[in-house]
């Protein structure tokens, strides 16, 4: 038996939410099906101009837009900004996918196409289904879970294996060494598992890992 309030239920519960969710999958498919080869690049919102991370991730866009990726942010501030600058300033195509959270993350104003994601989860298939490449920056919390979900999901072959580049040896040592000297020594990783990603310092090297791979 339905009751008077059985509509506004629905549109407020989980049946509805369904269809939130399918509409966002349907938008994302259906526009970044159309931008070709691409590289996501991930890092800290909180890296400022001017600020040496900052300027190597524009580099690094800038030269993997030259080569014909188009750059796939965040649209935030910070690397996010930094990539979608390089990759407009080469004339390449630069793409952000937004996240609505409380804190309303902006979209930053060098990107060209723009989605808008209520769900982290939708967001993050659009990443990784429509990219070439992982480019991980220096960042928090959010650039790690992107980074040990590529590389989960390479080791467990739910998806094929594809470049997943970390940037910034100095600033990524201690979680090396723990993966080494805690993580494969206690066998909770394989020795083969630490070749899923490679970590390079220069721009020039991240566009050459990525080429090397689909040579």
């Amino acid at each position: 038996m339905k009751t008077k309030n059985s509509k506004s239920t629905f549109l407020s519960g989980d049946p509805w939410r369904v269809f939130r969710i399918m509409a966002e999958f349907v938008e994302g498919f259906e526009v970044l099906s159309e931008i070709g080869k691409a590289v996501s690049i991930f890092g800290s919102s909180r890296t400022k101009p001017g600020e040496k991370y900052y300027k190597l991730t524009e580099e690094i866009a800038y030269l993997l837009a030259k080569e014909g990726y188009a750059i796939i942010t965040g649209s935030g501030p910070g690397v996010m900004e930094a990539a979608n600058k390089g990759a407009k300033r080469a004339g390449g195509h630069s793409v952000g996918l937004n996240i609505q959270i409380p804190s309303e993350q902006r979209p930053n104003k060098y990107v060209e196409t723009l989605l808008d994601f209520r769900y982290f989860f939708v967001r993050k298939v659009m990443f990784v289904k429509y990219a070439k490449a992982f480019v991980i920056m220096p960042g928090g919390y959010g650039t790690l879970d992107e980074f040990t979900e590529a590389i989960n999901l390479i080791q467990t072959e739910r998806i094929p294996k594809f470049p997943v580049v970390l940037f910034g040896s100095e600033y990524w040592k201690g979680m090396l060494d723990w993966l080494k000297e805690e993580v494969l020594v206690n066998r909770n990783i394989s020795k083969h598992d630490l070749d899923i990603f490679s970590v390079v310092d220069k721009p020039k090297e991240v566009v050459g890992v990525i080429k090397k791979f689909y040579a």
